[in-house]
């Protein structure tokens, strides 16, 4: 399974990235809750240490095992719905051996591993219907095991991970236009399904969410208070903030008006202390770090390396754009937290886990 690599080869620089966000992230959580800065150190450490182990295994190998992952993948799920914790209204967290973690983190990576040597496997029938379809199917179950969780929030980013899947997998274009041709009215009607007075489709709570995005001004006291507060927080820091763990009075996380801060909301955090400087850095080291997945994808040795840093790199992108725009009211509070910077160990080793099978399938790319 090891491999000799050139030193040259290996991508110090997505190390770097990914590292520094991170330290940014253990930062932030020492200031919105100081209790628990040291297991973030702690993940942050351990994160570290699989990131640079995965890095030097041949994930040609690994990827044998997709089966296994697979099935390992479904019986996490399962095993959440029948013994799982519940906390805020969700059940998302399983305890294994004492220690408890959120099976639907390390299921974004599992599914884009899977794929990856579906796809390798299978690429040159992926258009045909009947292993489209499977795909489709074999997507399906672990995504709605997800979903029943109720964990809306990552069911829509694995979905839109699975697009990428397929598309960076070789999806013809003539499915792909037949797909959206499908999916934009279904996507209309839905809408309007969710919307109506007895819908069942998603929780209550979730349709408020959704009606206080809408109504903005009448829900500021209501459903849509937390993300008004965030941006008063992000706004009142200015340029350069109001300095790191300070103690101003018209602070808005000192006065605990943002409920579970060093989550969802980390970002609010990182606006009011570090001010635009703060935020603008953030930002655009989760935009780096997600072009330097696909980059390396682009150089990947395989289809399956391809899809993997393609996978972790949309990952990454698509749930740092949606956390950032509901911490800046852009869109309905979801629920997710920000890649290598909320707190949470499962989502912050989950994430490390990802970028070392990245940083290997760099360590594999064609010459140029």
């Amino acid at each position: 399974m090891l491999r000799r690599y050139r030193i040259r080869h290996y991508n110090f620089k997505l190390a770097i990235m990914v590292i520094l966000l991170a330290v940014i992230g253990i930062i932030a959580v020492g200031s919105a809750e100081p209790s628990l800065q040291k297991r973030q150190l702690a993940g942050f450490a351990f994160g570290v240490f699989l990131m640079i182990v995965i890095s030097l295994f041949d994930y040609s190998v690994i990827l044998k095992l997709y089966w296994v992952m697979y099935l390992l993948n479904l019986a996490l799920l399962i095993l959440v719905i029948f013994k799982g914790k519940e906390g805020n209204g969700a059940q998302r967290w399983v305890s294994i051996m004492g220690i408890q973690f959120q099976p639907s983190e390390l299921a974004k990576i599992l599914i884009i591993l899977f794929f990856a040597q579906f796809i390798f496997l299978h690429k040159e029938k992926l258009n045909t219907f009947k292993y489209l379809s499977l795909s489709i199917i074999l997507f399906a179950i672990p995504a709605v095991l997800v979903y029943k969780q109720p964990d809306l929030s990552t069911t829509i980013i694995i979905c839109l991970i699975f697009c990428v899947i397929l598309f960076t997998g070789g999806l013809s274009w003539k499915v792909i236009g037949g797909c959206f041709a499908i999916a934009i009215p279904a996507a209309v009607i839905l809408f309007v399904l969710i919307m109506q007075p007895d819908q069942k489709i998603i929780s209550d709570y979730q349709k408020n969410r959704i009606i206080a995005f809408l109504n903005k001004e009448e829900y500021s006291n209501a459903e849509g208070y937390q993300q008004e507060y965030s941006v008063m927080a992000i706004g009142s820091g200015q340029l350069s903030g109001k300095g790191y763990k300070n103690n101003q009075i018209s602070s808005v996380k000192n006065a605990d008006f943002i409920a579970e801060q060093q989550t969802d909301f980390i970002f609010a955090v990182i606006g009011e202390e570090f001010g635009f400087i703060g935020t603008c850095t953030v930002i655009i080291l989760v935009l780096l770090i997600s072009i330097e997945c696909l980059l390396t994808a682009r150089r990947a040795k395989d289809i399956a390396g391809t899809i993997i840093a393609s996978g972790i790199g949309a990952m990454i992108g698509f749930q740092g754009f949606v956390n950032i725009g509901v911490v800046t009211y852009l869109l309905p509070n979801t629920g997710l937290p920000l890649p290598f910077v909320s707190y949470g160990l499962s989502s912050l080793v989950s994430s490390f886990i990802g970028i070392g099978f990245v940083l290997n399938v760099g360590l594999q790319c064609k010459e140029k």
